[in-house]
This record gives structure tokens, sequence and C-alpha cells, in this order.
């Protein structure tokens, strides 16, 4: 309808001409322009305007252009003319209820601000005061209204008109473009300026507030805290207050408090009671007393009554909220319980400090104290540090020990450490502190009993996992550690480096950080949270820090120049290291001056050549490590923190001994930056040598030269650049896509559905498991570690052990029980999976040459041991964890997701990194990719298509196919094009270079029909004719004065290939086989190209996918780009976050980027929309059309100070009403007639 009436130039009744309608030069007037698409209808209008204007040009002139100005007034009067019926055509509501109409968008009195929004600040420098700029515009709104009620001439009215148009303007948006400077020259901010922006009213005041009973300090470390615990000075403690009700219970402790006052710890500061005036049956009013006098405070205490108000300080075991900035997930705020010391610092465990990201450097934090007892029960069962320990974005742990913890715990369990008694006793005292004070600790018996007794570091560490032999926890693993382990012989491994612990015991292998710290679910605590919560997991790991820093801070562990001074064998092997990596990289640039060097696939000389010296140079770095690695004492401070993962790596071991290595400067090495020829003027023009080129051979401990330095600090500088720019990028980037994704939520059927009730997913991640409690691959029971777990918890000597046959059928039986009939069909998929894939194969090879029913006992029967009751505690104890992974309705699914995929990304980097598997090929990686993927990039930067061949193995048919897709233009396969001018013909000569065609299989037919269809665009070259033979062919134009022109584009003519393609390149894998690797955004093209297996071309241009293939595809290629991207910077997200965000981008059919055209489409609540980007224009749109918001959403609940539908406040607690009876039955309380 509206391209209809857009579309009519003359109106059907008035016979008017209706023109173009356009914002004009100034700010008080839109221009009526029928000049440019209606030229041939206007003679009639400007027929009259011709006799009138007679020798008058100007007029003729203006009557020409046929540009009408309409003023507000005019525009007012025609507005008022549109008929109510004719609303709905206008997209304006007409209902009883709403009505709008045209003439009410012309403003014709002005709204004055209420003085709260702009109040008069009194000036400390001059007398007076300093005005609001609101309060400004408006007195500039009003001077020029009064100076048009004076007696002006016409110009002079317009003129100050115009102006009070503008002030009217500048009073909305003061940044609207046309306004007249301000004289000062000072910014005024408008009402549109002060709701958008960061620090307008929406982002700064409505959606992040301002708190009271907040704290701020620097934070320190204090290994006695328990997990669960922050110290708080007492100076914060007795400013922070908390209102508590007086009950029975607590009457007398709230008097005391009383009586000790608002500067005595523990004390309190206000009571606030009921009015004596209040009236029976009515709401009583609280009157505040403040408790500062000593006779009030007295009088306080002996009238305090039950149901009175006490705000005492913040005491001890006061559950308070712990947060640090920048907040990227979830766990950057948890609840603690507080602890009350001495000092100004917020202390708390040092095992902590990963999911704040937080060290103590300097770094501050920040405390909420939560004011009512629904907040702290949240934050006490939602939000405490024990049930956080698991990371939301891959169930990896993430409170752990760290850095020295963790070298300690190697330290004392290598196999050389013994203690004596009084030793032992020692350290096993640590164990009893705080609320474990009264735990029993046993020392089991001395491992060596004669001349001395002595118990090794391994059986003081097991009194971490089990301080008493009766102690509940009992956990079992064989786990090989990450860098000590030799890779065979598992716990007869001579480096000692393959842990195994049974029931609790560790006996064999040395602690590292895959066995104790973050981001391992082969870590001991993830195996003691996994199976006995998060209150057990917090008691070892308290056990562990104080232990461990014991024994660290009495043993001594430093390291200093001596630890990264080199012997002479470290230097000999360096320089024999460096040597023969520089004789390899000068043959390789002789190679390269000569001509001879044999490119890469797809590769120039040029490329290949920087290509081979990288990896020289990168192999020269690592043989230096390695080389430091078989000379260091191997307790060598600095190798030990980098082999057991506590701090470092053998890379700044080398750095510092050996040799610093090659410098990259954006992913290659230090160009040559003076005219192109040399990188400093220290080496000769055009020199590719390492050193010229960025390779540092010394060594921090050595010292480096002069333009080792200036390298090296390039290399910094980058650093330092690109973190800077990434910050922002990725901040913008999460708070994106949490916006999109932070109202959806998982319901009670089990559905993802956004605040629209509009469903998403209809079960979260396909299983409706917790990415929390996936233990393995995304599956919520590691089989293999349960299994072990059963057998050692119920050992069965007494029964038989079961047959590979038996075994089967007993599963088979097993899961047909009633106590499996609910569980997910997926269980017993897995199940049966389980048993006939690891557990019988291996039964069945422990028992070689006995049938597999023969039953066997003794010594024969120990290998694969499994009875009947193990089996069955499996089964049992594998569906407790299966229905205990399913996901909590009303989890906040969307915010988590947004957060799980946008921290990691800050890991990621800003540069582009070589394909992996294909050397030659630069694809984006990191941040750029991730923002191409997340906004749905239609036009991607490095477009690439992965294609299979119907015969991977044939380098033939790969050739072939390659030809057939790389574009080959009429130049590469012409030895020469010319002009020819004979007397009577004008033409264009090609010559065939015919083995080049014979090559490419391409024959002069093929040749002349391409030039036949080829296209130019605004070029007006028109072929009247070509004539072709086996060597030659003539192209005859149709204008003589374009020859020239035609033989430049005639070499740019695709003969075969696709065009758009810019390279193609063959790559052969490990196994022989041959993939194809396209760069160029063509999927539909090569997908139809012969001897390629169209269903498995592969694209990473996602909008391409969806219009070739539809949205389904689009969606998974969405999914795979993502993981792909965090993959190669080693960030894991567990894949039903990258689901839930693929789903969100395509759940409307089309694939939609996280961006503000998306949102605009995503969402459909004005206050959200507003609150995001484009604040005016959403506002204005929605008072057009008069939109409601239904405030459902995250969003504009906190904006209006709602509980927001999520989480604890999806539901409401009904309560049951009685009538109230004269006679109640009073139940006795126990032991009341004892």
């Amino acid at each position: 309808m509206h391209k209809s009436a857009s579309r009519t130039t003359v109106c059907p009744f008035c016979h008017s001409i209706n023109g173009i309608v356009k914002k004009g030069t100034g700010l008080s007037y839109i221009v009526h322009d029928y000049s440019k698409s209606y030229a041939r209808k206007l003679d009639k209008v400007v027929e009259p305007y011709t006799r009138v204007a007679g020798p008058n040009n100007d007029l003729l002139t203006v009557a020409k252009k046929c540009v009408e100005s309409i003023r507000p007034y005019q525009a007012l009067e025609l507005f008022s003319k549109i008929p109510t019926e004719d609303l709905p055509l206008l997209l304006m509501p007409f209902s009883e209820d709403k009505v709008s109409h045209p003439r009410n968008l012309i403003v014709e009195r002005v709204l004055v601000p209420p003085n709260a929004i702009r109040p008069s600040v009194i000036s400390e420098v001059r007398n007076g005061t300093n005005e609001d700029d609101l309060t400004q515009i408006l007195q500039w709104i009003l001077s020029q209204a009064a100076t048009l009620e004076e007696d002006l001439s016409e110009s002079e009215f317009i003129t100050h008109y115009d102006n009070l148009h503008a002030e009217f303007t500048r009073l909305i948006n003061s940044q609207t473009s046309g306004l007249p400077p301000i004289q000062d020259q000072k910014f005024i901010r408008g009402i549109l300026q002060r709701l958008a922006t960061k620090h307008g009213r929406f982002r700064l005041n409505l959606l992040g507030k301002r708190t009271n009973y907040t704290a701020r300090t620097v934070i320190s470390p204090d290994p006695n805290l328990r997990i669960d615990e922050v110290c708080i000075p007492e100076y914060c403690a007795i400013i922070l207050t908390y209102p508590e009700r007086v009950t029975e219970h607590n009457i007398e402790f709230l008097r005391k408090l009383v009586l000790n006052g608002p500067y005595k710890y523990p004390g309190a500061v206000y009571l606030n009671y009921k009015s004596p005036d209040s009236k029976p049956g009515e709401k009583a009013e609280m009157l505040k007393k403040f408790l500062s006098h000593p006779k009030v405070r007295e009088s306080s205490a002996k009238s305090l009554r039950v149901g009175d108000i006490v705000d005492r300080h913040l005491i001890e075991g006061d559950i308070i909220l712990f947060n640090r900035q920048p907040s990227l997930h979830r766990v950057s705020m948890q609840a603690f319980k507080a602890v009350v010391k001495p000092h100004r610092t917020f202390r708390f465990n040092p095992c902590c400090c990963t999911p704040f990201n937080a060290d103590f450097d300097g770094d501050e934090m920040n405390v909420h104290l939560p004011q009512t007892e629904e907040a702290r029960a949240e934050a006490k069962y939602l939000m405490l540090s024990l049930y956080n320990i698991a990371n939301p974005k891959n169930g990896e742990p993430l409170i752990s020990p760290i850095q020295d913890m963790i070298t300690a715990c190697y330290l004392f369990t290598l196999k050389d450490t013994f203690f004596e008694f009084d030793k032992a006793c020692d350290l096993a005292a640590q164990l009893a502190a705080g609320s474990l004070i009264t735990q029993e600790c046993q020392l089991p018996p001395p491992a060596i009993v004669w001349p001395v007794k002595l118990w090794t570091g391994k059986q003081i560490f097991s009194l971490i996992m089990s301080p008493h032999p009766s102690h509940e926890v009992k956990i079992n693993l064989r786990v090989s550690t990450k860098a000590i382990y030799s890779g065979n012989n598992e716990e007869m491994c001579p480096n000692d480096g393959f842990v195994v612990i049974y029931n609790s015991e560790l006996l064999a292998g040395c602690m590292d950080k895959k066995l104790l710290g973050s981001g391992s679910k082969s870590s001991i605590f993830y195996s003691i949270l996994r199976d006995y919560g998060g209150e057990a997991c917090a008691d070892a790991m308290w056990r562990l820090s104080r232990i461990a820093l014991y024994y660290l801070s009495h043993r001594g562990f430093s390291i200093g120049i001596e630890d990264v001074t080199p012997d002479e064998l470290l230097v000999q092997a360096k320089q024999d290291i460096i040597k023969q990596g520089y004789a390899t990289c000068d043959d390789y640039i002789n190679q390269y001056e000569t001509n001879t060097l044999a490119c890469n696939p797809g590769c120039s000389m040029e490329e290949t050549l920087e290509m081979r010296l990288s990896q020289v140079l990168s192999r020269i770095r690592d043989e230096a490590g390695s080389a430091c690695k078989r000379s260091l004492y191997r307790l060598n401070a600095a190798l030990v923190m980098a082999l057991i993962g506590s701090k470092g790596s053998l890379n700044n071991i080398s750095q510092m001994c050996s040799c610093v290595g090659q410098q990259i400067i954006a992913g290659h090495r230090v160009p040559d930056s003076l005219n192109g020829e040399r990188s400093i003027v220290l080496f000769h023009p055009g020199s590719r040598t390492p050193n010229a080129k960025g390779f540092v051979s010394n060594s921090f401990y050595s010292g480096l030269t002069a333009y080792e330095f200036f390298f090296h600090a390039m290399s910094g500088r980058e650093g330092l650049t690109d973190t800077a720019v990434k910050t922002a990028d990725t901040g913008y980037m999460q708070r994106r896509i949490v916006k999109f994704l932070e109202d959806l939520t998982v319901t009670y059927d089990g559905t993802v559905r956004d605040s629209r009730d509009d469903i998403v997913q209809f079960k979260y991640g396909s299983d409706g498991f917790d990415p929390c409690e996936m233990e393995v691959d995304s599956f919520p029971v590691d089989f293999d570690r349960e299994l072990i777990n059963v057998k050692a918890h119920y050992p069965c000597r007494n029964e038989s052990s079961l047959t590979p046959d038996q075994v089967k059928n007993a599963v088979s039986v097993s899961l047909k029980m009633p106590t499996f009939a609910d569980v997910d069909p997926i269980f017993p998929l897995h199940i049966n999976e389980f048993f006939d894939e690891e557990i019988i194969p291996k039964m069945l090879q422990a028992r070689q040459g006995i049938s597999s029913s023969e039953v066997l006992t003794g010594v024969m029967a120990e290998p694969q041991r499994l009875t009947n009751t193990q089996l069955r505690q499996f089964l049992m104890s594998a569906k407790k964890k299966f229905d205990r992974a399913l996901i909590e309705p009303s989890t906040a699914v969307g915010a988590i997701c947004g957060q799980s995929i946008g921290e990691p990304a800050t890991q990621m980097t800003l540069q582009t990194f070589h394909f992996a598997g294909v050397a030659s090929m630069n694809i984006t990686q990191g941040v750029p990719r991730m923002r191409e993927i997340v906004n749905a990039v239609a036009n991607i930067h490095t477009p690439l298509l992965t294609v299979q061949i119907t015969d991977p193995t044939s380098a033939v048919l790969a050739r072939r196919v390659k030809m057939s897709i790389e574009p080959t233009q009429l130049a590469d396969i012409a030895l020469m094009l010319r002009q020819m001018l004979t007397p009577d013909k004008v033409y264009v000569l090609v010559e065939f270079d015919q083995k080049r065609m014979i090559r490419r299989e391409i024959t002069p037919r093929q040749v002349a029909a391409a030039v036949r269809s080829a296209t130019w665009a605004n070029r007006k070259v028109k072929i009247i004719d070509i004539v072709w033979s086996e060597s030659q062919m003539r192209v005859y134009p149709e204008d003589l004065n374009k020859l020239e022109l035609l033989v430049q584009l005639l070499e740019n003519v695709v003969v075969k290939g696709i065009k758009g393609v810019t390279r193609v390149v063959i790559q052969q894998d490990k196994t022989g086989h041959h993939n194809v690797y396209v760069e160029g955004a063509k999927f539909r093209e090569v997908m139809a190209v012969q001897g390629v297996v169209p269903e498995l071309v592969r694209s990473n241009n996602i909008l391409e996918v969806e219009c070739c293939l539809g949205v389904e595809a689009a969606r998974r290629v969405v999914m795979e780009e993502l993981c792909e991207v965090m993959a190669a910077h080693g960030v894991t997200v567990n894949i039903r976050h990258v689901m839930l965000l693929a789903d969100l981008m395509t759940n409307r059919g089309e694939v939609y980027g996280y961006q503000r055209s998306g949102m605009a489409k995503a969402k459909n609540s004005v206050l959200c929309l507003a609150s995001f980007e484009r604040t005016g224009d959403h506002l204005f749109e929605a008072a057009y059309h008069s939109q409601e918001d239904n405030l459902a959403g995250i969003t504009e609940s906190i904006i209006v100070g709602n509980p927001a539908r999520i989480g604890t406040g999806t539901f409401d607690l009904l309560g049951k009403w009685c009538q109230p009876s004269d006679q109640l039955d009073i139940k006795p309380v126990l032991l009341e007639y004892a």
C-alpha cells in the first residue's frame, strides 16, 4: 500500500502533483519537491508563473525549481484534515482506549521539565547559581518567543522564528546537525543526550544503580581462611549494617549489641520500633532511633520487643557478596561468609583467585551486604562459592589451588621426600583448624620402620583427601601428569609421573597442575566435587592450602640468578643449535636468490621462503628449551614451576638462560620498514637473514644487543596495543551477545523460551543437561572412573565374578527394572555402548583361551573382575548422576551462554593466523572472526571452501578439480593479444599457447564462447564477430575507437573456472588423501563442479550457506565456526552454549546478527531496544505507534524495579487461607512434660 501511494504522482481527486517530501536545509520546515521525478507533468504548474513573471527571471527560476516549503503551521493544517478512519493506513492505533492523530506530531506547547531533573547549583566561585542545561535552553526559548511578539519585519520574524525552532530542537536533541553554534562553545545536553550512551539515564541510572551497604578496598591473600570465607576489616564491619528482626531466640544477643552502640564492635547503629500511637488493626508506623547516646542505648535495650528491627553491625557468619570488575561471567560475583578481623584489606583464600581473575598486586574488590532474609537465602544457597567451584562455561573446576600450593604438593610428593615423626605430626596438625579443629587425624603406619621411622610425602598428602580411615571421602584416580609422565609403564614410570589414588591413598605419582589446578576434570578436587559435593571439596582444599604453604615456608623455595645461569654445556649446545639453524636458513635464502626454491602449494617463492625460515627459527627456540630442560637440575626452581604448571613455561626458561627467539610482528617476522628495503639501518638492503628479521639469539641472562632490544620492544609494543584494542572489542561484543540472550530461560516443560514465551529450543542443548554437571565429553557420567570408584567402595570378596555373558544379561535385565523406567532413553544407550565397547572386550582379552561362560575363581578372576553387587551399584550411581545433571527449571541459560562465550574472547587475539593444515591460506581468526560470526556479516574477510573430491587418493582428479574451479583468464593461455589494422578490417588478434590450453583442458571453442558471453559493466564495448582456429582467434569490435580498451578487457575474460574465486590450493594430508581449499564465496558453483562431492563441500560464509542450503545448514555452520575459532586459541566451551547462540540467531527462519538491526527483529520491547542503541529512534517510533511494553523481559524489569521473571522470580508462592478458629489445638512442645 505504501509503495502504491508513493508511486502515485497525481492525486485522483484534486489532480495535484505528489512530489518527494524531505527535510529542508533549516530546522523549521520541510520541502515538497516535485521537480526531479515528475518533470513531464510540471508544465501546467510552471505556466502560470511564466505569464506572471514577465521580465522577472528570478521568479521564473524559483518557479522552475518547483520546490514548496511547508512550515509547521501548514503541516498542522494538513494533518488536522486527515480523517480518523484513515489512521490505520498510517500505522497509527485507532481504538476506543488508544486514539492518536498525526496533528499531535506538531508541538504547539513546550512542556517544561520539573526542577528535580534540572536543579540549580549554588556557585561557590561567584554570586548566584549555575543553571542546568535544560533551564538555559528554556530561557532561550522564552527569549525568542518574547521577541516574536514584538513589531518585527518579515525577515526578522522569519529569523527569530527559525531560532525558536533551533532552540526547541536543541532541547530535544542537542546534537542535531544544522543547529547554530553557541557563543561560548559549551556542550549542551538535550533530553535525548540524557537518555542515550553509557552515561545516560538508561544505562547509568536505570540498568546500573548505585547501592548502599557496600565496601571497597585492596585485597590480600590468607590461606588460613576457607574458600567460602572472606575477611572483612573491622573498620568496614562497623559501617555495614544489617536490619535484623528481634525474635525470642535472638533478643538477648541483640540487646547486647544495642548496649554497645554504633562505635563499639559488635554493636548496633539504629533501632526501628513500632510507633506507640499506632492503632490496632492498622499497619504500624516504624520509628527510627539513633543509638549514639548511652542513655538512649540503655532505654532502648530495656524496651526491646519482639518485632523490632535492629540495624546491627556486620558480624561473623553473615552472608556477603564479593565482586571484582570487570565482571565477565557469573562467578565474578559470589557469596561468602564474613570473618571480621583487624587491619584494612579484604582477605580470602588464594584458591578463589581464578574465577575473579584477581591477583594481589593492588587489585581492589567490592563487598555487598544483602539486606533481606530472602536475599541472604538466595545468596547462601545459590551464590555461595561452595556451589560455584565448577565453571559454568564447561564444567571444569575453577576454584582450585594455585602457584605455590601446587609447587609445595609436587615437592612433598616426590619419591625422596621423607619426614620424621615430629615433622609428620607438625604437617598433620595443620589439618585441624577452624571448623575442622575437632576432626580426627590419624597418621598411617610409617613407610620406613628401621633404623628410624619415616613417613613419605605421599602419605602426608593422603591425609589431605582423607584425614582418618573412617573419613567419608574415598576417591579413586588413575591419571598421568601433564609433563612429567614418560609416556609408558603407568605407575612404574621412572619419573613418577603417573598418579594412582586408591580409596584416597596416594600410591604413586607426583602432584602437578593437572591433578590439582583449575581447568582439568582429571583433578583430585573435581573428583571430590562430583562424588561428595562442594562442602567436602572445600574442606579438602582448605587442608591442602594450610599444609602446602606451611611445608613450603619451612622447606624454603626461591628463585634467583643462579637458577637461570647456563653452564658451559648449555652454552655450547645453544651455539650448536643456532649455528645449525642459521646454516639451514642460509641454504633456503641461497635457493631463493637463485630461483631454485621449490614453492609450497598455492604459495609464491617469497611466501615459501618466509614460511620455511619461520619453521626453522621456531625449531631453534624449541630445541633450545629442550636443551635447558636437559641441562638444568631437576629441582631447579624455574624448571620445577614450568614442568608442573604452577607458573611459567619452558619457553620462559629458554628465554632467560638460552635464547629469546624470533620476534613476531602481526604474525610475521619483523617487516622491512625503511623504504621497504630493510628493518633497520644496521643491515644490508633486502637482507633476509635471521638477525636482520628479528631473531634474538641472546638470552636475558647474557643481555640483548641494541638491535635485538629494538626488535624485542617492537613485539612487546604490539602485545600492549593488541590487548588494549581487544578489551574494547570483546567488551562490546559480549554486551551485544548478553543483551540478545538475557531473557532465555528453561521452563518447567523443558523448553527454552524468551520473555515473549517464544520457544527457542524444545529441550535445552537437545538433551536437557546442565553444562556444569558434565564429567566427560559433554556427558554427565565418566563411566570408567565411576566403575573404579564402585569397585573400590564395594570389593565384594565373597562374591564370584561375572562372566562376559552374565554381565551383558545383567545389564539388560537391570535396565528394564522399574527403577530405570523414568530415565531418559539416552542413558541405556550409553550404558550398553560402554559395556559393549569397553568392559566386555577387556574381560574377553583377560580370558583368552577360556570360554566366555566359564566362571573364574581366585587369582584368575582378579583382572577385570566385576560382581553382581558392583554392577548394580554402578548402574544406580550412574543413574543418580544422570538425574542430577538435568538442568534446573528457570535457569538463566541465555545469560550464562552469553557470558561463557564472551568471557573467553578476552583470551583471543586480534591477529590473523595461518590456517591449520594449509600454511599458505591466511584466514581470519580470533576476535575479528568471532565478530564476523556473531554479526552474521555478509561479506566476510576471508571466505574459504573446503572441498572433498570423489576419489581423495587421486592426485590427477584433484588437479582436474582445481583447474575446473580456479579461474583461467585469456591472458593466461595467450601468447599475444595485438591490435590488427588492415585496409579493410580492424580486429584484435589472439594467439593461443596451445601447450597451456592442453594442460588446462581448454578448447578454442570454449574460449570463443567465453568471450562472446562476457559482459563488461559500464563499458560500451560490443563485439560483432569472432573467428577462431586451433592456434588463434580474431575479435571484431563494433566501435573501432575502442580497440585498445577491448584488448585490456579481453585479457581479463575468464575462459574456464569460476569467476570470483581467488585461489585454489591442493593439500595432501598424512593419510595420502587430497583436500582442495578454495578462496572465494562461490559455494553453489563449486558444488556443481564435476568430481566434487557436493554433500561434503563446506563453507565458512554463514549467509552464503543459508542462501544455498537453508537456515538449518547455516545454524550448523555457526556452531562449527564458533567452535573452531575458540579451539584455535585453546578455549573450550560446552557445545550447549554454542548451540543456544546459533539457535537464537536462526530461530525466526533467517540468520540475523547480534547487532542493532538484528536486535529490532529479536525484541519487541521499547525499553529493551532503547537501552541498547539508537535510544531516540526507538522512543520516537514507539511514541508514534503508541506501542505498549509488557515489561516481561530482564531489562524492562530492572528499569521499572520489578522482580525479573527468571530464576527464583519465575514463580509465586501461594498460601492456603484458613478460617481462624476460636479453639485452636496447641501441640505440646517436645520435652514439655519431661
